[in-house]
């Protein structure tokens, strides 16, 4: 009998803007099958942030890993390939699937990546939906739930709407 490897709860953020429901769902799929049960925010519209182009469709995901950080961040780049996800130079453009890990339990590191991800505490798209699964989680630096980093962000910067949308892993 094999110890079982420990568990990681991972936070992920997923948007597009290009075909922005199949491309989700399809991630969703792919995020289902690399990391098991999902919980997932809400899904939100939100404009385009640092450039001109079509609304994304963001949320947050919830799951839990064995694996470790560059094992993670190296599947969450395949899901995107899978995609078709395009490397750009340019930082702010439009994309069929964009996922970041956020945060990896309560580790902080500066590299190979920066976590917690610093865009939780800017953008609305990144921090209602975390607040939305993880009310009572605490951001590793800030030291505040993410209930009451919601409750404080300036909600005039970024607009958000929440959409209808389903998702299921047992769906045929």
């Amino acid at each position: 009998m094999s110890a079982q490897a420990p568990q990681h709860t991972i936070f992920i953020s997923v948007g597009s803007n290009i075909n922005r429901e199949q491309h989700i769902r399809a991630g969703l799929d792919a995020m289902f099958a690399a990391f098991g049960e999902l919980t997932l925010s809400s899904v939100y519209e939100s404009k385009s942030v640092g450039f001109d182009g079509n609304n994304f469709y963001n949320l947050v995901v919830q799951a839990d890993t064995a694996l470790s950080i560059p094992e993670v961040v190296d599947r969450l780049k395949k899901i995107e390939t899978q995609n078709l996800r395009t490397r750009e130079s340019k930082k702010f453009a439009p994309r069929t699937l964009d996922l970041d890990l956020l945060t990896y339990d309560d580790v902080i590191i500066q590299t190979p990546m920066e976590l917690p991800r610093p865009e939780i505490l800017y953008n609305a798209f990144v921090l209602q939906p975390l607040a939305e699964i993880a009310p009572e989680v605490e951001h590793p630096l800030a030291k505040k739930s993410y209930f009451s980093l919601w409750q404080q962000y300036d909600k005039s910067q970024q607009q958000l709407w929440p959409i209808k949308f389903t998702w299921s892993a047992n769906r045929q």
